[in-house]
């Protein structure tokens, strides 16, 4: 596991996704981790997948921003360097979201990109 002061800085969090995430897992029990990761699928080639877990893997990224914790695993890091973990909420709905440079193009519900 990696702390906010290493490795873990090639993602970044915002402080609208930290603040949405201590929201979200204050109100679960036992949940303490926003899990980010990527799968083969969707519309582009690649999918991010959002899941709330209890604990940490040894191989894991953990970013940590005002208590707020996100765990990326050793295997999806290498699509997500450099990115912005951001929460936003529009007319259209609200949504954790991945500003990715690595992507070189997206579906239009932004889940989903290819490299």
């Amino acid at each position: 596991m990696t702390d906010s002061g290493t490795d873990a800085e090639i993602v970044t969090l915002s402080e609208r996704a930290a603040r949405r995430i201590t929201e979200i897992v204050l109100s679960e029990d036992d949940t303490k981790i926003l899990r980010i990761g990527v799968i083969g699928g969707g519309c582009s080639g690649f999918q991010y997948t959002f899941n709330l877990e209890k604990t940490t893997n040894d191989d894991d990224i953990v970013i940590v921003r005002e208590g707020a914790m996100v765990a990326i695993d050793s295997e999806s890091i290498r699509f997500l360097a450099g990115a912005e973990i951001d929460y936003v909420d529009e007319l259209i709905g609200a949504s954790f979201q991945i500003k990715n440079p690595n992507a070189t193009a997206a579906c239009g519900c932004g889940t989903s990109f290819s490299i």
